[in-house]
């Protein structure tokens, strides 16, 4: 008998109706012979919910320890009536099964609340449980630090937890059940022609994940393709026994190592951010340590630099330069710039906050020319200005204007081909 995690999230579980579809598809799993173990997510809106609490009950006094400890103690609520809900309806059912909490297995998680990393999961427990013919329920986006305290995974994280579970499992498989049947090329609310993926690599999914697809948390792809398991992304919008077995509607999308992926594309997707903004720096000091004080500084106040671009200025021996922050944080950046600055010395910053960053992907890249080249032609065609770029080996990104998005996404879209998959 081989070992199954499957994942659900909040929308997912959003009601006892939509909980009991869950049950469904969980004995459906039974059913066929498999060792489940199912990590679920709070209903959806319920972290939201209760991380308002939090905000209304106000920070710790001054001379006190912030409550980061104690906010993880109420979001993770969300995901144990969850657990307590699925479990208490498998059985209903006729399904041996029973709810497990994180420091029950335990998951062992470093005290970084709030976007904590699972260091350990041992297997014992769980893998008892379930070899019994028991389904373990899991509540997922939670661990427990070694010194005992509840600690949290970050937003998304109960997709780390499910793919963290079937690593410890040794599973066959992780399925991640969403309100989407699969990885499709780029959104189809922008690109009706966008078309699903049978397969993505880990890696193209982790440029997907990072640069704006919402399917998977990018801490789930980077673990399951440390530990090489193979995630299944299907929609959980279907009743038991309609899902099709190969490569049918509900096949979902395998995310797997590229070796497994026989027909290799040059561009897998097209991926877009709006939460962008770029910050500009005019008249720098053109000598050795000016980069290393200014990104050291956002560095130390934990703010995300992605994009950068230096370039000469009018003046000689001066520099400007361009760098993106995630929208939330460029109120934050440009303090810290403004600091840095009295000590350099630099003519002046600004901020823009309306941007968009737009993405192609791909590990056909890596054996083929041309790329940059379509993306750039397909731009300059309809008009799109380019103010940044930034590469890898498998990706190219472009910060536009964000009026120009959605034109920009389909024209890309079809200048790969992708509509035609």
């Amino acid at each position: 008998m081989s070992r199954l995690v499957m994942k659900f999230g909040g929308t997912s579980v959003a009601d006892l109706e939509r909980i009991r579809r869950v049950a469904r598809l969980v004995g459906r799993e039974v059913e066929a012979g498999h060792q489940v173990a199912v990590v679920v997510s709070a209903m959806a809106g319920k972290t939201n919910e209760l991380v308002a609490w939090t905000d209304g009950a106000g920070a710790a006094g001054q001379g006190l320890p912030t409550s980061d400890d104690e906010y993880d103690v109420v979001v993770a609520s969300g995901e144990q009536v969850t657990a307590g809900l699925l479990a208490m309806t498998l059985r209903n059912m006729g399904v041996r099964a029973r709810s497990w909490l994180g420091w029950q297995i335990p998951i062992i998680a470093d005290d970084a609340h709030g976007r904590s990393r699972i260091e350990d999961i041992p297997p014992e427990k769980l893998g008892g449980a379930i070899d019994s013919g028991e389904v373990a329920v899991v509540a997922g986006f939670q661990g427990v630090t070694r010194d005992g305290r509840l600690a949290t995974l970050g937003r998304g994280g109960s997709d780390t937890s499910a793919v963290a579970v079937a690593a410890a499992l040794n599973a066959e498989r992780c399925d991640i059940y969403t309100d989407v049947d699969g990885v499709y090329t780029t959104d189809p609310r922008i690109e009706a022609k966008a078309k699903k993926l049978a397969k993505v690599s880990y890696e193209e999914m982790l440029e997907m994940a990072s640069l704006g697809a919402k399917v998977l948390q990018t801490r789930s792809v980077e673990l399951a393709m440390a530990y090489h398991v193979p995630v299944r992304v299907l929609s959980s919008f279907v009743e038991p026994g309609k899902a099709a077995a190969d490569g049918g509607e509900s096949a979902g999308t395998i995310v797997c190592d590229e070796e497994e992926i026989v027909e290799k594309r040059i561009v897998s997707g097209v991926a877009y951010s709006r939460d962008e903004a770029k910050i500009s720096l005019f008249g720098l000091p053109d000598h050795p340590g000016v980069s290393s004080e200014i990104f050291g500084a956002l560095a130390d106040a934990n703010v995300n630099v992605d994009m950068i671009v230096q370039s000469h200025s009018r003046r000689a021996d001066t520099a400007n330069m361009e760098f993106t922050v995630g929208k939330r944080d460029a109120a934050r950046a440009m303090e810290i710039v403004r600091q840095v600055q009295q000590k350099i010395g630099f003519q002046g910053a600004t901020v823009d906050e309306d941007v968009a960053k737009v993405s192609v992907i791909g590990v056909g890249m890596r054996s083929h020319a041309g790329v940059a080249k379509t993306m750039f032609g397909a731009l300059a065609e309809k008009g799109v200005n380019i103010q940044v770029i930034s590469t890898s080996e498998i990706k190219i990104s472009v910060l536009i204007d964000a009026a120009y998005t959605e034109l920009a996404v389909r024209a890309l879209h079809a200048a790969y081909g992708l509509d035609k998959l």
